[in-house]
């Protein structure tokens, strides 16, 4: 086994975006590896797509910087498989590298990996045209293993009925919050934004200091926006999206976020920044926030002591009677239509996502597959860390409203350009409400998008 590193990049804690029907154009799914760069000489249609001749040699498989303790656990596992694990950003942050690199080995004939890590939920927006993604619900992974997924997990993955990807872990997003202080304060956990933000209003005077979340990072909108049913980023199909950011659900969440960024109960620095780090993170009462945030952010960055952190279902507007919730990051695994190992590539592939020695056992995130899920949540609840149990995240994990999408575009990319320099300079998120959709629709038409506003 040999682990190359081809290119560097951050690590990627959040990605992006749930939705269905997403990628490419719904004839790609007909393109041929002739069109891809990879003619079709000796190929046997399989599967639903055009298969290489198959042969012996390494399944080269790309990851993050996370997933290589998959990957190597995969291998002391599957010791008669010949594995090259081959690291990667991930497509953190939106880089692009997987799509960039694709782009080379279709032009050159050679290259592909077998199959792909990404933080990204949007990959099959670009994958499935480039004739890189295989199709998985055709004959390579079994209908029952595909239905066990959390509903709507693998939407992202979904072009007209077709599955090109599966997805890794889910980030939907929760109301955590340190049980003991809020006790100490005489607080109870709130249920209903209404009363998230007379919370948010009482602490900044009577606790100065205190916080009940963070509007500093480029994937607010995800947390606060997204859970709202704010409809700015609505992808209705391969190329369409609708972007509103003016309509009440946009606009109450956004006036709530002013009202506590002006009395700093929540904060603008970004929870992985140094300030955030060094002057904030013991003062953290509440923060609502994806299923990662128990482990990477408080047990892991903040160093948070056990048996203070506990997770609550995200407030719902007064009168919603459909819990909504957002989500971020995730990621997702790609099988690639290149392969001449499809047979290895499926086996690994199914264990990644399925098995319980990494999903259940290892993995850092919420499991997309609901078996690994109940596993996973058992581990949490054994490892003495959290205050009570994680079953709002079960429950969050069929919640995360649908009317936000994976685009091509990133979401973060335009919040961090269009927003988030607005607050460093004491703007209201209210005002930059136009701002925001005026830069969205930039973004999305430039990525060829038909916009409807």
């Amino acid at each position: 086994m040999t682990v190359d590193k081809p290119s560097s990049g951050p690590e990627r804690v959040s990605s992006k975006r749930r939705a269905a029907l997403l990628a490419g154009c719904a004839a790609t799914a007909a393109l041929t590896l002739t069109a891809c760069g990879g003619g079709t000489t000796g190929t046997t249609t399989k599967d639903g797509f055009a298969q290489v001749p198959q042969k012996d040699g390494a399944l080269t498989v790309w990851v993050d910087a996370t997933r290589v303790e998959a990957a190597k656990l995969y291998q002391q596992q599957h010791p008669h498989v010949k594995l090259h694990i081959v690291t990667y950003d991930g497509d953190a942050n939106g880089s692009n590298y997987l799509q960039t690199k694709v782009q080379l080995f279709n032009r050159t004939g050679k290259g592909w990996p077998d199959v792909v890590f990404s933080s990204q939920n949007n990959e099959v927006t670009w994958a499935v045209e480039a004739g890189f993604a295989a199709p998985l619900n055709k004959g390579l992974i079994p209908t029952a293993t595909l239905a066990d997924f959390a509903s709507g997990a693998n939407d992202v993955c979904t072009v007209d009925g077709t599955a090109y990807c599966l997805r890794n872990d889910l980030s939907q997003a929760v109301l955590w919050y340190n049980a003991p202080l809020l006790k100490k304060f005489g607080y109870t956990v709130p249920t209903t934004w209404e009363d998230y933000q007379q919370l948010g209003e009482k602490v900044a005077k009577e606790h100065p200091g205190y916080l009940v979340g963070d509007a500093g990072d480029s994937f607010t909108p995800e947390i606060y926006l997204w859970a709202s049913k704010c409809g700015a980023n609505h992808v209705t199909g391969p190329k369409a999206v609708s972007v509103n950011t003016s309509s009440e659900a946009c606009t109450k969440m956004a006036r709530l976020m002013d009202v506590l960024i002006k009395n700093r109960s929540m904060s603008i620095s970004g929870v992985f920044s140094t300030d955030f780090g060094k002057n904030e993170a013991a003062k953290v009462l509440l923060m609502p926030g994806p299923a990662w945030y128990g482990g990477a952010l408080f047990e892991g960055t903040f160093k948070t002591p056990a048996k203070q952190i506990a997770a609550a279902p995200i407030p719902q507007w007064k009168g919603e009677t459909a819990p909504s919730t957002g989500n971020v990051g995730g990621g997702t695994w790609l099988l690639s239509q290149h392969s001449a190992h499809i047979k290895a590539a499926t086996d690994f592939l199914k264990w990644v996502t399925t098995d319980n020695a990494y999903q259940g056992e290892k993995a850092p995130g919420f499991p997309a597959y609901a078996p690994a899920a109940g596993t996973w949540l058992k581990r949490q609840d054994a490892s003495g860390y959290f205050n009570g149990d994680l079953s709002a995240l079960k429950a969050a994990s069929s919640q995360v409203w649908p009317g936000w999408g994976s685009g091509q575009f990133s979401q973060e990319a335009i919040w961090a350009a269009t927003v988030k320099p607005g607050l460093t300079q004491g703007k209201s998120v209210v005002s930059m409400l136009p701002a925001w959709k005026d830069s969205i629709v930039k973004y999305a038409t430039s990525n060829g998008y038909k916009v409807s506003q």
